[in-house]
């Protein structure tokens, strides 16, 4: 029986212990918060921040799996923006940042797995060194789920942006991790038995770590579950611009001034819609690019799923990414996605059928796909209805079913722990 740990509980970490409970595999899922979204008590709280704690909601199937350690992530996400909200958050530093949040997890989980019981744990990067060590310890089974590319080549191509766009490098903060936190990465590394990852990129990555053995397992996240009573609205007309959006946070790592070029480029033929929260760091750049174009700083997830209803085209031109599961969001609500080879596109995407693969950083190569759509309507609509097709075919299911059969077959042939 597994321990599975993540601070946030996103979308992918639910479907993972979903796919863990069904199996018979689960005993505990420990994360900050676990909300139930069936609770009296969220109505009467203000309908932002209600609305903000629904989106830790744990599936009623999971309830009864669930630890939860609050403290820090409730006062990170409630210290504000103000100089006490900052002091708190401050990068690896503050005493509620993410970092201080993932670490004070991960502390518990080894303390729990120290107590014995398990037969292995599902953890995720920087959130697992001390409960891998107490794991080892243990002679029990570490399962890695890396998210997103390998650290040192997010060094090297984010590095190289830095000096490349100099103006957008403060929204680049995966740059100002300290030696420490990387190596906690490597360290993690090393204790993995099996190694989890969404995309071929992300794998691809990890041949930058000196003497990675791990296997690594591809499994691609699911698409959202298509609401049949919500049609997407008709793509526009041959005599109006083409409706375009992109969604994502607001950091130099998403390829934003490439994005904003594309679009001087494109001119009158679009009408660009961007959502996302500002990072933290001041960037007059961005600032100046939000001005030029619709800018929404935050929707809850149905309400961005409306929007991508209501557009025509999506644009993810990420540097480095792990998955970008809007992709898969956008696909399923009939958007044609242009991205790069650093997401998960290569895995979803053919290319010229159901959407495009531009090179990193080319945002010529935006404009040019964003012409030929504003210039045929009727191929605009038929690669939207084949990135609607594609996307069903990636279910949740699917990859619940993919990790635990993984897992399964890894416990079946491990020997069994020795007596600590």
């Amino acid at each position: 029986m597994l321990l599975l740990s993540h601070p946030t509980g996103n979308a992918n970490v639910r479907h993972a212990a979903l796919g863990l409970a069904r199996a018979g595999l689960l005993a505990e899922l420990r994360t900050c918060l676990a909300i139930d979204p069936a609770a009296g008590w969220l109505r009467a709280l203000p309908a932002g921040l209600a609305a903000q704690l629904r989106r830790r909601a744990v599936p009623e199937a999971l309830l009864p799996f669930v630890h939860s350690r609050p403290g820090r992530e409730l006062l990170r996400l409630l210290g504000g923006r103000g100089p006490l909200g900052r002091r708190l958050t401050r990068h690896e530093t503050g005493l509620c940042c993410v970092d201080a949040v993932y670490q004070d997890l991960d502390r518990a989980c080894a303390r729990r797995v120290a107590r014995g019981g398990l037969t292995g744990v599902y953890a995720y990067e920087d959130g697992a060194a001390a409960t891998f060590a107490a794991a080892r310890a243990r002679g029990i089974a570490t399962f890695y789920d890396q998210p997103i590319g390998y650290w040192r080549a997010a060094r090297r191509i984010l590095s190289e942006e830095a000096e490349r766009e100099p103006e957008w490098a403060a929204t680049i903060a995966g740059n100002r991790d300290s030696a420490a936190k990387t190596a906690r990465k490597d360290e993690e590394l090393r204790r993995a038995d099996v190694v989890f990852a969404a995309t071929s990129f992300t794998r691809a990555t990890l041949a930058e770590h000196p003497g990675f053995t791990a296997p690594v397992h591809v499994l691609p996240y699911g698409a959202p579950h298509y609401d049949p009573t919500a049609p997407r609205s008709p793509y526009a007309a041959a005599d109006r611009p083409l409706r375009v959006l992109s969604v994502g946070s607001l950091g130099q790592r998403k390829g934003l001034s490439y994005l904003f070029a594309a679009a001087a480029l494109a001119g009158r033929a679009i009408e660009l819609t961007v959502v996302g929260t500002r990072p933290a760091e001041p960037c007059a750049a961005l600032d100046r690019a939000l001005a030029a174009h619709r800018w929404i700083a935050s929707l809850p997830h149905d309400g961005i799923l409306e929007l991508m209803r209501r557009s025509d085209v999506f644009v993810f031109p990420s540097l480095f990414e792990g998955f970008g599961l809007v992709i898969l969001e956008a696909m399923a609500q009939g958007l044609p996605v242009i991205t790069t080879p650093h997401t998960a596109g290569p895995d979803l995407i053919a290319d010229g059928v159901d959407g495009f693969i531009v090179p990193i950083r080319d945002a010529p190569a935006i404009a040019a796909r964003l012409d030929s759509l504003h210039r045929d309507r009727d191929r605009l609509a038929a690669m939207g209805a084949a990135a609607r097709a594609k996307a069903f075919s990636f279910t949740w299911t699917a990859y619940e079913d993919g990790l635990a059969r993984l897992v399964q077959n890894h416990l079946a042939t491990r020997p069994a722990p020795a007596r600590p």
